[in-house]
């Protein structure tokens, strides 16, 4: 994600697929800003096995355990993450890269190689420079 430009990451061979089930089963979840609620409620859960299920067979280990991000412009921490499957790891990434979510943390992280790399130009023109002076006195 800060790597390539989110919008054109593709996270899996069915991510369009799975970005248009997730959109028709969840068109309001606020994926920039998750809660535990989003995912763990009985309602929520009944809702999410519905979704899941549909991606037996279609997603390889769709049902295995990862960690997501609630925040996506926050990195992993214990405040910052959620145990879930696998597919709802895809379908929230997914959409966060599709929705723009990700473009501001790929952003981020390029300013902040660009003011590094300015940085890093900046004193070696001062070594620079210091050496010509030193070599002409």
């Amino acid at each position: 994600i800060t790597s390539v430009d989110p919008t054109y990451l593709q996270l899996s061979k069915e991510d369009d697929l799975i970005y248009r089930q997730f959109r028709k089963s969840f068109p309001d979840l606020d994926i920039a800003h998750l809660h535990e609620d989003d995912l763990k409620t009985a309602k929520s859960k009944e809702d999410w096995r519905t979704f899941c299920n549909k991606f037996d067979g279609v997603i390889q280990d769709f049902n295995y355990g990862t960690l997501l991000r609630l925040d996506p412009l926050l990195e992993y921490s214990e405040s910052n993450t959620l145990f879930a499957t696998r597919i709802q790891f895809l379908a929230i990434e997914i959409a966060r890269n599709k929705e723009g979510f990700s473009t501001r943390l790929y952003q981020n992280t390029r300013k902040k190689k660009s003011n590094i790399s300015s940085n890093g130009n900046t004193i070696h023109g001062i070594i620079d420079a210091t050496k010509q002076i030193s070599v002409s006195s």
